[in-house]
């Protein structure tokens, strides 16, 4: 095995001590840097990410222009509903779309109910071992996964929505409906994040990217149950196999499940922008380590704006147990340099807070 070099985001995930605050941007692997524009021209979306070749580059692309902590592996979300037997394509200024979409409970019928995840999904394990032998051991590299709430939404409403309307129509009309649905989701959920981590991924992140159109009350019975399920899952899997892989739960908007996410199985909590850093800190009683948040959109602003803006965001947090990010992905149109001015004003002022402890 490759020694791996620089370990201080899985530190900071574990709440250990580090030399500086470690930093990865969601979306890293993106439209923002021209090489990506350029390596993804004239193909199809969901074809990129069945060639493991092509997600590795992507996936390699930011490392070699920013000091970044940890990799993500380049994929996305939708593969799952792929798997199990759903047809999504990539639509060119529509995004993701399902041209038959979950209608009603009926539809259900529909789906592969036992999905095998290396034969539909084997090209991201593909992927992910090809990528952690290119890595050379820089840095870590992280899988990951859609959610279950998240993915039903897409499965039912078609695509992106402002109101998820149709999905949260079921959740009030066919809860049992809904809550097989989550079930099955999970159920193969599960078995893809323990595929990435038998493929050499060695921190997982779950995205719940649409928790924040549910209500409290709707959160803790459609997503929390599915999401703690996940990581006791996949946790007491890998405890068998005496591994340890460090978890993190990003539910966009769901500022309500804070409490609840810091007692869920996960290592990590990841925070959108709209979540002050102190009492996200108080709010978590230091049960978890945080990732997060600063506003994508603060990268529009002049470099030395970028500076000021993280030197108040780890303030926040302060500097232990915590892991840098934006609270979202990078926008198409950001400007690289201002990436580059992110990821060393993390580093900058955090080795300089450190040091003065």
């Amino acid at each position: 095995t490759i020694f791996l070099q620089n370990d201080t985001f899985l530190r900071a995930a574990r709440g250990e001590e580090t030399e500086h605050v470690p930093v990865w941007c969601m979306r890293q692997a993106g439209r923002y840097l021209p090489e990506f524009r350029e390596s993804r021209a004239g193909k199809d979306f969901f074809e990129t990410c069945r060639s493991p070749e092509a997600c590795c580059e992507l996936t390699l692309q930011p490392l070699r222009r920013f000091p970044f902590d940890a990799a993500i592996i380049f994929s996305d979300i939708l593969v799952v509903p792929q798997a199990m037997g759903m047809d999504v394509q990539m639509v060119a200024g529509k995004g993701p779309t399902f041209p038959e979409p979950l209608k009603e409970p009926e539809d259900l019928q529909r789906l592969r109910v036992k999905v095998d995840v290396g034969k539909e999904l084997g090209y991201v394990f593909k992927a992910i071992t090809l990528t952690r032998h290119k890595i050379e051991g820089k840095v870590p590299l992280i899988g990951f996964t859609g959610a279950p709430w998240t993915l039903m939404s897409y499965m039912i409403e078609g695509g992106g929505s402002n109101t998820h309307s149709k999905a949260k129509r079921w959740l009030y009309r066919h809860p049992e409906a809904s809550h097989m649905l989550l079930r099955m989701l999970t159920d193969v959920i599960v078995e893809y994040l323990l595929g990435q981590v038998a493929a050499g991924a060695q921190a997982l992140q779950v995205f719940e990217s649409h928790a924040g159109i549910l209500g409290p009350i709707e959160f803790k019975e459609f997503s929390l149950p599915y999401l703690r399920d996940i990581a006791r899952r996949v946790k007491d899997k890998l405890k068998e196999a005496g591994q340890d892989v460090p978890m993190i739960a990003f539910a966009k908007d769901a500022h309500y499940g804070l409490e609840d996410l810091s007692q869920s199985h996960y290592e990590v909590v990841g925070l959108d922008w709209t979540i002050d850093p102190q009492s996200a800190r108080e709010r978590t009683g230091g049960k978890v380590s945080l990732q997060g948040n600063m506003d994508p959109c603060a990268l529009y602003a002049p470099k030395e704006q970028i500076s000021d803006i993280v030197k108040k965001m780890l303030e926040g947090f302060g500097t232990r147990g915590y892991i840098a990010n934006l609270g979202h992905g990078l926008y198409p149109d950001m400007d690289p340099e201002n990436v580059g001015a992110f990821v060393e004003a993390v580093h900058q002022h955090s080795k300089e807070m450190i040091k003065q402890m």
